[in-house]
């Protein structure tokens, strides 16, 4: 495997981007993983390695750079409720409009890399990522062929951007999995994406994980579940290679 970290420029400065792809048979598939709110991590360098094992060429980009975060490890420790109410204020600091401008950037980068292929793209994104990487596939439609949201959130707003409406701007094949006990994504929601998506004939999968919490596929959490987890290893996998190869 080539790892790499490249501070790439963007619209509003440089986000520092994990970048990481099989050593051999390339160009390779690019897919964009965008991070949940506890930002980068060795959790989630490991999970894009376990992606680029399959033969993809995986980025990672830091999405707090404009707060001059990177680990929120490297960050003054703080009482529980006050590291909680910084990661808010973190989450706040970004929105669609400026992770997209970040997917122009990061695309652009990829597009100059021979290690990375010109062909069709997938996004995904984890928690308070998951409405980017649907919005990532609307607005680049002509390059993402798959997007995935993991245990997303705000799935449905009543924002022109919500991913229940920017899912029906793309022809990608689309897949949300979402845990059956999540308060930031109750079933309630999960029934109007799923009711929104069938209605409007979109190329889309949303699949509730009985039984799991939001979280689930991460090891380093309390309420990780192995079996979950591998199913979503298993479900990701499947929509990459039919549409990525």
């Amino acid at each position: 495997m080539i790892e790499q970290t490249v501070d790439i420029p963007t619209k509003d400065g440089k986000t520092t981007t994990f970048i990481v792809h099989p050593e051999r048979g390339g160009p390779h598939p690019l897919v964009l993983f965008f991070m949940d709110a506890p930002a980068i991590r060795e959790e989630l360098r490991d999970m894009a390695r376990r992606i680029a094992s399959a033969g993809y060429y995986v980025m990672l980009p830091n999405l707090y750079y404009r707060r001059g975060v990177l680990e929120l490890a490297d960050l003054p420790p703080l009482p529980e409720a006050e590291a909680r109410a910084r990661m808010f204020d973190l989450m706040g600091s970004i929105n669609i409009p400026r992770v997209m401008d970040d997917t122009d950037a990061l695309l652009d980068f990829a597009g100059r890399d021979p290690a990375a292929s010109p062909g069709k793209a997938g996004a995904i994104g984890y928690c308070m990522s998951g409405q980017y990487a649907i919005n990532a596939a609307a607005r680049h439609p002509e390059r993402f062929a798959c997007a995935a949201s993991l245990y997303g959130v705000q799935l449905v707003t009543d924002k022109p951007d919500s991913p229940h409406l920017a899912a029906q701007k793309t022809g990608a094949e689309l897949y949300f999995a979402c845990a059956e006990h999540d308060t930031y994504a109750p079933l309630e929601m999960v029934e109007a994406l799923d009711a929104s998506l069938k209605g409007a004939g979109a190329n889309a999968e949303v699949e509730v994980y009985p039984g799991v919490h939001h979280g689930f596929a991460f090891p380093q959490r309390a309420v990780y579940d192995k079996p979950a987890a591998e199913r979503h290893w298993e479900r990701l996998f499947a929509l990459f290679r039919r549409n990525l190869g």
